[in-house]
């Protein structure tokens, strides 16, 4: 029971904890692309945060309750930035913020258009790998773009 009252008021607080990929493709596989595979999630109160081979995807609920569900996607080759706030002393979590193409085309003469999301993790949650992970898929997106 403490670890389900820990979970919530991790959840409460805008924090992620991670889930297990067998939940995930019980869930969600319905909404992956043929051959996509899921890598890790991660889970709010109602919302759900997964990673495939190749997206980020938002699962948003309204609330607890209802049926209706917003499903969104970042594409892993559309990463361009990565940074990352480590968890301080006191309440303090760690937060990793992606800045990403938005636009359809990822050359400056088409007019590339870029937006930032935010995540936070519990203080007890090791972001280094994720960070690590998404750091190096952001450094190759960039070599690409700029050959």
């Amino acid at each position: 029971m403490k670890k389900q009252r820990n979970s919530i008021l991790q959840g409460m607080m805008g924090n992620l904890s991670e889930i297990s990929v067998e939940e995930l493709e019980k869930k969600f596989g319905a909404y992956l692309m043929e051959d996509e595979s899921i890598e890790t999630g991660f889970q709010l109160i109602v919302d759900v945060i997964v990673i495939t081979d190749r997206r980020l995807i938002t699962f948003d609920r309204q609330d607890a309750v209802s049926p209706k569900l917003r499903v969104d996607s970042i594409y892993l080759d559309s990463i361009i930035g990565v940074s990352v706030e480590t968890a301080g002393i006191g309440i303090d979590d760690s937060r990793i913020t992606l800045t990403y193409i938005s636009s359809p085309y990822f050359r400056a003469s088409h007019g590339v258009i870029t937006e930032a999301r935010s995540y936070e993790f519990p203080k007890r949650y090791d972001i280094r790998p994720l960070y690590s992970r998404l750091q190096g898929i952001a450094y190759e997106n960039h070599l690409a773009i700029n050959e």
